[in-house]
């Protein structure tokens, strides 16, 4: 098989990493420097990735897009990109709900093939290896397959329908996300009392316990931003289903408190928790 060209929308920290494994097997990866910030710019130098100045210069010579960008933009992107006739392979890789990845299908198809996508696990940076999944067309998601071989991006395909892969991404979201804020709710409320560290002693007693991991809370809450955003998404899939959604909507509303912190990383535990408190 040829190697493709790849386009990136957009270079985050996720979409930076993962467009630079796609690389080993691609001919050249793009990314779309309009209007995105310095720290966008400055990743994809990084990762080594190909500016071109507009989105329509990065899909006509693109074989492959990979979307991986905040939730709420998900939709919007995937319309703009309809809206240029692109019709390469769009892999919706975000942390969106099964029904909003089969609304983006049908924004794109029949120019387009649509291949859902859900990243699980941290970027592929540091010796770190995370797992694409992928549902959709089983010609489409074998050349997704092929994009990665050999590459710290390990892929699963779990079958020809578009929101499986979603639907798994947001499975695992939902615990593990929440999980976390449970964390900082409790060593929250310990904090008030005086008793954090009895509580961070009790929890280390147990390892397979996020509660004894409290210095994570401050890199949870520079994550809100883009965490919160994903629960809502997981709420609505509960939701879809007949589960109640109200765990992942109210640990969604705890995130918004931090949202004002996004990617710092100087942030402290202490700090967390003093933003936490106030509302």
């Amino acid at each position: 098989m040829d190697q493709p060209t790849v386009g990136i929308l957009h270079p985050g920290s996720m979409g930076a990493a993962v467009a630079a494994c796609a690389a080993t097997n691609a001919t050249a990866v793009l990314w779309c420097a309009a209007g995105r910030s310095t720290a966008s710019a400055a990743r994809a130098e990084q990762f080594g990735l190909t500016p071109v100045g507009t989105l329509p210069g990065l899909l006509y010579p693109s074989d492959i897009v990979i979307s991986l960008c905040p939730p709420a933009a998900a939709e919007d992107l995937a319309r703009d990109v309809a809206a240029h006739g692109f019709t390469g392979v769009y892999v919706e890789a975000n942390a969106i709900s099964p029904e909003r990845a089969s609304r983006i299908a049908e924004l794109l198809e029949p120019a387009a093939t649509v291949v859902d996508g859900g990243v699980v696990g941290s970027p592929p940076v540091r010796g770190k290896t995370p797992t694409l999944y992928l549902s959709g067309p089983a010609d489409a998601t074998a050349r997704i397959e092929a994009l990665f071989v050999g590459t710290s991006v390990k892929t699963r395909t779990l079958g020809p329908e578009v929101g499986k892969a979603s639907a798994l991404k947001l499975s695992y979201a939902s615990f593990q996300k929440t999980s976390r804020v449970l964390v900082a709710l409790a060593v929250g409320m310990a904090r008030e009392h005086g008793v954090d560290q009895e509580l961070i002693d009790i929890a280390s007693r147990r390892t397979d316990s996020y509660l004894a991991e409290p210095e994570y809370v401050a890199k949870t809450a520079a994550r809100a931003w883009r965490w919160g955003p994903e629960l809502e998404e997981a709420a609505d899939t509960l939701a879809a289903t007949g589960l109640p959604p109200e765990m992942l909507h109210a640990a969604a509303s705890t995130l918004a408190r931090w949202n004002d912190v996004k990617d710092d990383s100087e942030l402290t535990l202490a700090d967390a928790l003093d933003r936490l408190a106030r509302p």
